[in-house]
């Protein structure tokens, strides 16, 4: 790769890297950007995340700055940390001191004293995160690149800058943002460096959940997830951070009759929605459709394999999995859960008739999530067979039609029936109960049944008519 000293001053050549070069001099500090913004300009991607590394004090330097942008400048000061935060303009600049660092065995929480800029460059988790341009006015847009970060990034490989096994043991997260660059940029993890991962896997077990959480989201969010997951499971972290999904590989064979790979399946099923969307939780609902197949899992004679009900035990698991994930426990679980419990649905229109009772019902119990469910749905379809995954193709958009028609004429997405229960104790002058239920329940099921159309006139002479069946008289 052509490293051009000129270019990268043209690159940097903006109001507030000129800014922070001027307060560097003034105050008489060396001053380098470094990390994730020097590695995202050779890959030609933007960053709003910019780090500024002072060998003195950072805040000195961040203060400085701030200084300079003027009285309505955000700064933010963490003096345990020796860091400061300021934002401007849609950047986020993190200040710190170059620093050196020390682990106890126990902890990813270092001993810090002040360094040298090699110093801080030996702490970083990478090579290509170690790279640094010089911002001082008379070095300005110099690389200070001592790891080869370059040279990985022109091999696409991920490398540590010191030994390994020294860095994943300081901080074993690292081997999970480790499998998440090569998941994120289509790179492979060094063979030296894949090792020492497999050797210090059970280190992970002092990082705390949610750390584990947010490196896991973010391989979840990259262009093909299934790569970070492979690398987890081939490390043997994902035994360690997810036993559900590690549990759903394998398949069995019983009298010559054979069931997928359940593992590989979740992760191509993965895969296909990926293309689709970048919504966080429906990628979730892809991973988490199938997660009660193992325990669901029964050989019958007469149906072979089955893995009856798992749509509605993997709902039932969800809560766990996020309580110990450390992942929300709030409208977004709901979701989730809402889309595993219900991925079957479409499945089984598409293979009986296509009723418009059932439609009107999948409709009712999805509300909103409809797309999101039959996107789900059509990114399930992983069969190898040509004709299978195009007759279910085109038995999905008779589905896809059959909803839109029936939205249209019936609208039951999310309905509320047009009689509640406050007008059916008004007209039989009842107090809140059995009746009351039974009657709201009637109405919802012969609307959803297509026996009244969703109106009020029709949906009261209906109330008028069961509630005379149940013995209920109107009082005026």
């Amino acid at each position: 790769m052509e490293i051009s000293q000129k270019e990268i001053q043209t690159y940097l050549d903006n109001n507030i890297f000129r800014l922070i070069s001027q307060a560097a001099d003034e105050i008489g500090v060396e001053c380098y950007v470094i990390g994730g913004y020097v590695r995202d300009y050779f890959l030609y991607r933007p960053s709003k995340d910019i780090d500024i590394v002072a060998v003195g004090q950072g805040i000195e330097l961040a203060k400085a700055v701030a200084s300079k942008l003027g009285k309505h400048t955000q700064i933010s000061v963490f003096k345990t940390f020796g860091t400061a935060q300021i934002k401007y303009k849609n950047y986020e600049i993190e200040f710190v001191g170059a620093r050196k660092e020390s682990y106890t065995y126990d902890s990813r929480k270092p001993t810090v004293e002040n360094g040298t800029l090699e110093d801080d460059q030996k702490r970083r988790d990478f090579a290509i995160n170690a790279m640094a341009f010089c911002l001082n006015d008379n070095r300005f847009g110099e690389l200070v690149d001592p790891f080869g970060g370059i040279e990985d990034l022109e091999n696409l490989i991920i490398r540590t800058p010191l030994d390994p096994d020294v860095t994943f043991s300081d901080d074993p997260l690292r081997m999970m943002r480790a499998i998440r660059f090569a998941s994120q940029l289509g790179f492979d993890i060094y063979f030296e460096t894949f090792d020492a991962i497999e050797r210090n896997k059970e280190r992970i077990k002092i990082v705390s959940e949610e750390r584990i959480a947010d490196e896991l989201n973010k391989i979840v969010l990259s262009p093909k997830p299934s790569v970070g997951f492979v690398l987890l499971d081939k490390t043997g972290l994902l035994e360690l951070i997810f036993p559900e999904l590690v549990a759903l590989k394998g398949a069995e064979t019983k009298d010559g009759i054979g069931h997928k790979n359940n593992y590989y399946h979740t992760l191509s099923v993965l895969d296909n929605i990926t293309k689709h969307t970048d919504d966080l939780w429906l990628r979730w609902a892809a991973i988490l459709h199938d997660i009660a197949k193992p325990l669901t899992k029964r050989w019958d004679q007469r149906l072979g394999w089955t893995f009856h009900n798992h749509n509605y035990i993997g709902e039932k698991m969800i809560p766990k999995i996020f309580r110990r994930m450390k992942l929300p426990q709030n409208e977004k679980m709901k979701y989730v859960q809402k889309l595993v419990s219900l991925h079957m649905r479409p499945m089984q229109l598409v293979e009986d008739e296509v009723t418009d009772s059932a439609v009107r019902r999948l409709l009712f119990d999805a509300g909103d999530d409809i797309d999101d469910l039959m996107m789900l749905c059509e990114a399930d379809i992983t069969s190898k067979n040509p004709e299978k995954v195009r007759r279910f193709i085109n038995n999905f958009k008779i589905v896809r039609r059959k909803l839109h028609e029936i939205e249209e004429k019936d609208r039951v997405r999310n309905f509320q029936p047009p009689i509640d229960g406050n007008e059916i104790m008004r007209t039989f002058k009842i107090e809140q109960g059995k009746e009351v239920g039974d009657l709201k329940a009637l109405i919802k099921e012969a609307i959803l049944d297509g026996e009244i159309p969703n109106e009020y006139d029709a949906a009261h002479q209906f109330m008028l008519q069961k509630a005379n069946e149940m013995g209920l008289e109107r009082i005026l």
